[in-house]
């Protein structure tokens, strides 16, 4: 087998730290919750979103823009056990995990920066 498909290979069998991440703005204690198949990689994408000007989130946008992305900081809540059952889906108990999250840290108004949906 050739080099560069031994590394294709490698990189095919190696197990990422999947779960629940939250930023913190540490002037103001307002937290992002979000979920991710690689939490080693998740901080490293959200930065460059938030750099950029491009993240979905208005108000942490904001925020990172006026303190220039000073005193946030990338913190790993929740990581999910790997089963060996090869029907797991993980995208779907990754998103139970973070609704999990959601629930118990309420990142609503002046604790966070999602918006609270209609019904709760």
């Amino acid at each position: 087998m050739s080099a560069k498909k031994e590394l294709k290979q490698a990189y095919k069998e190696m197990q990422f730290r999947k779960g629940v991440f939250q930023l913190r703005n540490k002037r103001n204690n307002k937290v992002f919750i979000g979920s991710t198949m690689d939490l080693d990689r998740a901080w490293n994408s959200l930065r460059i979103q938030l750099m950029s000007g491009s993240h979905a989130n208005e108000a942490l946008q904001r925020d990172w823009q006026l303190q220039q992305g000073e005193d946030f900081i990338y913190e790993i809540v929740e990581v999910l056990q790997e089963r060996d059952e090869p029907q797991t889906d993980y995208k779907q108990e990754i998103k139970t995990l973070e609704k999990l999250v959601m629930m118990e840290l309420e990142p609503y108004g002046d604790k966070g920066y999602h918006q609270q949906r209609a019904g709760r």
